[in-house]
């Protein structure tokens, strides 16, 4: 046998290999044919050689450190969530799982007092559901006004103005909380479609009393939307009964769950502005057409949009479910009697609450002016490194001007109060206050 005709898939990989064009009508010796794929191997290797070794920190075991997280988010989560979310993945299509997905919207409904139909989890933090619900409601040129009085307000414009909104904004001083005469005035002045309001402004420790701003922003032909991600299962809120037309939150404050999952819901108001766009929204991932579909919101058979965070909303569910057992008005009511506790001690440490109205003081997330003479990192590092507890210093706005202590879901104890009051009081004692 002198030569052989290669045909079919091995003469088309050879060709795409590269080896001469005779190849294709090849009467060469096999021997030949062999020598070349030889070499041709010889020089493959050289371009495949790994020039990045395994990353040695990876060829160790992971080590996560035990914290008291008592800062404004992410909170601890408790075994019963850990356990859920560390069960086995199943297909986010499955009918297993749109079931999981449907517990998880009637206790995000609970949680938020609310029948919508379309309330669903964003498979991202509570940044992507304010996103969501911005670029599903604004389209470029709409007239927005925000409601700023901490770092929330400041960041929902930034939002508003990257889709094309026309961004109106009505500032407060960080501390204080809007009065419904200064919301009815901007909302006269403005015109807006859309008024964003912080329920729980977490980078001041503000609760911003939400009665009777569904009313005045209807009354103006306008929709609200609220921020309740340092609020939600802390403090009284009720979407259906105080007019909230688009109410989102996050998973890893009170409830207790990893971040990632964020619960959201559009009323029939907020719908009609969604459906009747004259534009598509900015975002194909958050898009309200595909999500309501997603989440069984539109009652017709699901078709895939996103791989969703499987694992992350089996602990959103469990979370949602300890909230439910619990109820609503006990978590209420534990976080505003340990607020106070703390409050309490706090005053008794000589040291200066920064929200001067009790009645705007936030119960999850307490401020404190930082005491006159020291740097506030200094307390927070040396209560981190003593201590394993995280307290935090301000953000946006109050940077610098505030310590953050947060008592949320788990973490809301009278324990967890005197431990971070004790860490505190240290503190105090050991951090050098300065010079001048």
């Amino acid at each position: 046998m002198s030569g052989v005709v290669l045909r079919g898939p091995l003469l088309a990989h050879l060709t795409r290999c590269g080896l001469p064009a005779q190849v294709e009508r090849s009467s060469a010796p096999l021997a030949q044919l062999g020598s070349q794929c030889k070499a041709f191997s010889r020089s493959m290797s050289v371009h495949i050689e790994l020039t990045v070794p395994p990353p040695q920190a990876l060829l160790k075991p992971l080590v996560v450190p035990k914290k008291l997280l008592l800062g404004p988010g992410p909170s601890n989560i408790s075994s019963r969530v850990q356990e859920a979310g560390g069960k086995q993945v199943i297909g986010h299509m499955h009918s297993e799982m749109f079931e999981i997905m449907n517990e998880i919207k009637a206790g995000i409904q609970y949680a938020f007092q609310t029948t919508n139909k379309l309330t669903m989890a964003i498979s991202g933090s509570g940044h992507a559901a304010m996103e969501a619900a911005l670029a599903n409601v604004v389209e470029p040129g709409d007239v927005v006004l925000i409601g700023i009085h901490g770092v929330w307000g400041e960041r929902a414009a930034d939002i508003a103005e990257r889709i094309g909104g026309d961004v109106r904004r009505c500032v407060i001083p960080p501390g204080q909380k809007f009065t419904l005469q200064e919301i009815e005035q901007a909302l006269v002045h403005h015109k807006p479609s859309l008024f964003f309001i912080t329920h729980g402004e977490s980078s001041s420790g503000v609760v911003q009393e939400m009665d009777g701003i569904g009313p005045l922003c209807h009354k103006h032909n306008c929709l609200l939307l609220v921020d309740s991600v340092a609020s939600l299962g802390g403090v009284p809120l009720y979407m259906d009964k105080q007019g909230i037309d688009i109410l989102y939150s996050g998973s890893q404050k009170v409830l207790n769950c990893p971040p990632g999952t964020a619960p959201l819901s559009f009323n029939n108001k907020a719908c009609q502005k969604i459906f009747n766009r004259k534009t598509k929204p900015t975002s194909l991932y958050l898009d309200m057409s595909w999500l309501s579909n997603l989440w069984g919101c539109d009652g017709s058979p699901r078709k895939y949009h996103h791989t969703t965070p499987v694992t992350g909303l089996f602990a959103l569910r469990e979370a949602l479910a300890i909230l439910a057992e619990e109820g609503l008005e006990k978590s209420w009511k534990l976080h505003q009697e340990n607020a106070e506790y703390l409050y309490k001690g706090i005053q008794e440490l000589g040291l200066e609450l920064f929200v001067k109205d009790k009645a705007s003081r936030l119960p999850t997330v307490t401020t404190i002016a930082v005491p006159d003479g020291y740097e506030w990192k200094d307390i927070t590092d040396f209560i981190m490194k003593k201590y394993q507890i995280e307290i935090t210093g301000g953000l946006g706005p109050t940077i610098g001007k505030v310590l953050r202590i947060g008592l949320m879901g788990i973490n809301c104890t009278k324990t967890n109060a005197d431990l971070v009051l004790g860490a505190l009081k240290d503190a105090l004692k050991q951090c050098k206050k300065s010079k001048h």
